[in-house]
């Protein structure tokens, strides 16, 4: 568990936790424009059961005196998992990080992004990889921020009209 702030903490997502996860993952995507074309993808995002079967799945929950809630998840992956898309050997990926709109700015990214290093290193990765939307400059200025670095010979497209940009960071060694 990491304790971001008294109020916000980053720890392991439970069964309990899944339909916050599914809400806000769609809802986040959606208003930041990644949901727009009709390939289905929002479906893949609210099947969190799957995803766990497949990744670690970590969450942010903000708690105030009178409410805990869930406002931010990330799907933590290792090379050769059903999740990893962009990680090789000595990497370690993330993917489908989200934090709910009405909680955006308060860091919560940065603090699911760091709770992943953390993973990454202690499982013996050298880096951390990210897919990011090549329109998504909110998120391409938080990686930045967190000194990730463009790989475009790793950029992609799985469908039509979708750009990924892949993003690598060397991390330090323990």
């Amino acid at each position: 568990m990491t304790t971001v702030s008294p109020h916000i903490v980053v720890r392991p997502a439970v069964a309990d936790d899944y339909v916050d996860i599914a809400r806000l993952t769609v809802a986040a995507y959606r208003a930041d424009g990644q949901l727009a074309s009709d390939h289905g993808y929002d479906a893949v995002l609210a099947d969190v059961a799957g995803r766990a079967e497949a990744a670690e799945l970590l969450v942010a929950v903000a708690t105030t005196p009178s409410r805990r809630r869930v406002v931010g998840a990330v799907a933590f992956v290792l090379p050769g998992s059903a999740l990893a898309e962009l990680a090789g050997p000595g990497e370690a990926e993330f993917r489908m990080l989200a934090v709910d709109p009405t909680a955006q700015g308060l860091g919560v990214g940065r603090a699911l992004v760091a709770a992943c290093a953390d993973r990454a290193r202690s499982a013996g990765a050298r880096a951390l990889v990210i897919y990011v939307r090549d329109f998504a400059t909110r998120a391409q200025r938080l990686y930045a921020g967190l000194a990730f670095a463009r790989t475009p010979a790793r950029d992609w497209s799985p469908f039509p009209a979708v750009t990924l940009l892949a993003l690598r960071k060397d991390l330090p060694s323990a």
